[in-house]
């Protein structure tokens, strides 16, 4: 059963036994798997899901491994991790480049950035 109808069963399971004090609930963005086709996160295939308790060098392994279809906003695992993670806390995103490929590039929107790059050339984990 999805984690939402769980939540929303606890809670009307409340209402029903007469309880005051009902669970309370907080829910992030689905974000999809890390692989092509994957709409959301599974426990059941590791590699493309980031837990809470990934060291930083399995989060880079995945992150590496991920599907990141060049100029393809929707539906783009790298895309909705920058978008509903990197965004809200950071306030930018940073690309990382050589000069001779351009040298460093700071978005400091998602519109922005999905207007004006192809993601697969940028996204490089160091």
């Amino acid at each position: 059963m999805d984690q939402r109808k769980v939540n929303v069963l606890a809670r009307e399971y409340c209402d029903d036994i007469k309880r005051k004090n009902k669970p309370i609930i907080l829910s992030h963005h689905m974000l999809p798997g890390l692989q092509q086709g994957q709409e959301k996160m599974s426990k059941s295939d590791p590699s493309s899901s980031i837990f809470m308790e990934d060291e930083e060098v399995e989060v880079k392994t995945k992150i590496k491994k991920a599907y990141c279809p060049p100029q393809i906003v929707e539906g783009n695992p790298c895309l909705e991790y920058i978008k509903h993670i990197v965004f809200p806390w950071f306030n930018k995103f940073k690309v990382e480049r050589n000069p001779e490929n351009g040298g460093e590039k700071i978005y400091e929107s998602f519109k922005n950035l999905s207007l004006t790059m192809k993601v697969a050339d940028y996204i490089r984990v160091t």
